[in-house]
């Protein structure tokens, strides 16, 4: 058994269990006995906490994160300033994406997109307030009950690498979603989250990673060199904006990156309104070289052989390579590959002089053709091969129309080139589902489902009998009616039963039997009470307990004071 549960840490938090272990921190469930609250504690792992200077650093970013608050970041509500270093964090009632993703597999488009961009507005929110997370992965994104996103471990993961530098096997789950910036040892900005969060995004949409490998190493150096198939080459249904979307984020030439967190989040709403956009970038470009001169020496290489044979004399004395001594290796690798590659050139020019020039093709413009149309076009046959690889809808072209090809019109190929198309399908339409009677939350999931754009107005709200409170009463479109892109769907949501109400009239100084009447006909309960009194005739209501003109619901009691009539000189002398 931990020997931390019981424990009450500061006098206030009560570690009550164990729900959550990690290379840095044990996480337990906590009740906050000031506020009478359950939380979660993150407990700073003995032996780094003997390390002065990671206590200061640890402490110092953590006050950082708690001053962040946004729907989409786990909330962090105290920090330790004692002995023990903690962190005292909202407790999520839910999984990690990383286990929503083990049991769904592959998530469709939609709710990868769903889940991106919260991901993308709590990193914009970090960011805008200084704050890097370093360490974007599933294992750190929560997901609620509701399917809302929170962030977790904001801060943590920059004094993670300074306390752990080897990237052993415990660092592989981190690896694969690893920066090229942070794999070569540089400084890590918000463009680091962005190309993490780009990872994360091609694992929803393939259920595979980008680069694979046996070790850390070998995935942090692909990370570097490696360009990984674009998620349409493992899944066609991809939208292509989408896809667009998530290699720009995930460019290795920084510079080439989505520069902010807000920019990708730019992207994702424009796609999100309009699937079919196109964006003014192609995934070529993101991988175009800064130059297409010859391989040139590799500077600093004598230095860089040095220090490796240095490293390598200090081998035996280390558990595991680590990354700088990795990107030293990398460095030998590339100069050799470089000279191999130049090598290559040389012999393979001497063939290339004596062989017979091939020719170029330019590729024709099928965008609006039918592949029977376009097949027909001069210069296809013999050189051309269309390709129908899909379809979608479309609203500008006709069903049957090519609605896009790969490689575009304009391109110089060689002959005998493969065209792949997609043919729209006509306007994006279908059916409007039955919704009545079903719970508001879960009927804008299923028409959500329906991939039209739909928006949903669910704002109109009526009291029924019938309708529990909460459910839909009725919509506008009617079941089976038809349902086009962008369509607005009204949703009348039920309020339960109306409790008939009465609006209280004023009942003093009248007889009581026409007072018990009015009471009577209101629908309420009338309660009696006597007492005497100078100014009221006998039999008389001298006060109510509602006063006149107020709304009440029927059933209510309303307590009537009756005049006796003035007291009795028997009445005052026994008082």
């Amino acid at each position: 058994m931990d020997n931390m549960i019981g424990k009450l840490l500061d006098n206030r938090y009560e570690l009550l269990e164990v729900i959550g272990r990690g290379g840095m921190a044990m996480v337990y469930r906590a009740q906050d006995r000031r506020l009478n609250r359950s939380v979660a504690v993150k407990i700073l792992r003995s032996d780094l906490a003997e390390d002065a200077e990671f206590r200061r650093r640890f402490r110092d970013e953590s006050q950082a994160v708690a001053m962040l608050s946004h729907p989409n970041i786990v909330s962090v509500y105290d920090v330790s300033r004692g002995e023990t270093e903690y962190i005292v964090m909202e407790l999520i009632d839910g999984i990690t994406l990383k286990q929503y993703m083990e049991r769904r597999g592959k998530l469709n488009w939609r709710e990868a997109l769903h889940f991106i961009t919260q991901i993308m507005r709590g990193l914009s929110h970090a960011h805008s307030r200084g704050i890097v997370h370093r360490d974007i992965k599933p294992q750190n994104v929560m997901i609620l009950r509701d399917g809302s996103v929170k962030i977790a471990d904001f801060g943590i993961a920059r004094l993670e690498s300074a306390a752990q530098q080897t990237m052993t096997q415990q660092a592989l789950g981190s690896v694969h979603y690893i920066s090229p910036e942070q794999a070569k040892g540089d400084r890590a900005d918000a463009r680091s989250d962005v190309y993490s969060a780009g990872v994360v995004l091609y694992e929803m949409l393939t259920n595979r990673l980008p680069f694979e490998g046996d070790s850390a190493v070998s995935v942090a150096l692909q990370h570097l060199s490696s360009v990984p198939l674009s998620p349409c080459e493992i899944d066609p249904t991809v939208p292509e904006a989408l896809e667009k979307i998530c290699m720009k984020a995930m460019a290795s030439d920084i510079d080439k990156r989505y520069p902010t967190a807000d920019a990708m989040i730019a992207d994702l709403e424009e796609f999100r309104k309009n699937p079919d956009t196109t964006l003014n970038f192609t995934i070529e470009e993101l991988h175009e070289k800064a130059t297409d001169e010859p391989t040139q020496h590799l500077p600093g290489v004598k230095e860089v052989t040095s220090r490796l044979r240095h490293e390598e004399e200090q081998r035996k004395e280390t558990a595991a390579p680590t990354l700088p001594k990795a990107i030293l290796i990398a460095a030998i690798i590339a100069v050799c590959a470089a000279s191999l590659f130049g090598l290559w050139r040389l012999i393979w020019g001497s063939f290339e002089n004596v062989e017979p020039a091939q020719t170029d093709f330019l590729v024709p413009n099928l965008i609006g053709k039918t592949v029977e149309q376009a097949e027909a076009e001069e210069g296809i046959a013999g050189v051309f091969t269309i390709v129908p690889v899909g379809a979608r809808a479309s609203e500008e072209y006709e069903a049957g129309q090519i609605i896009e090809q790969s490689p575009a019109a304009g391109r110089m190929v060689r002959e005998n080139r493969e065209i792949s198309v997609f043919v729209s399908t006509g306007v994006k339409s279908g059916v409007m589902p039955n919704v009545v009677n079903q719970e508001h939350r879960a009927a804008k999931i299923l028409l959500r489902e329906l991939g039209l754009n739909l928006e949903v107005n669910s704002s109109l709200e009526e009291y029924s009998d019938d309708v529990s409170a909460g459910y839909v009463i009725r919509s506008n479109p009617a079941e089976g009616e038809t349902l086009r892109d962008g369509d607005v769907v009204m949703l009348v949501i039920s309020k339960g039963p109306e409790t008939p109400t009465a609006t209280v009239t004023t009942l003093t100084n009248i007889p009581l039997e026409q007072a018990q009447q009015i009471v009577s006909d209101l629908g309420l309960v009338c309660l009696i009470e006597y007492a005497n009194d100078d100014t009221v005739p006998a039999d008389h209501v001298i006060s109510q307990s509602i006063p006149a003109t107020t709304k009440v619901e029927q059933g209510s009691s309303i307590k009537l004071v009756v005049s006796l009539g003035p007291a009795s000189d028997d009445t005052e002398a026994g008082a």
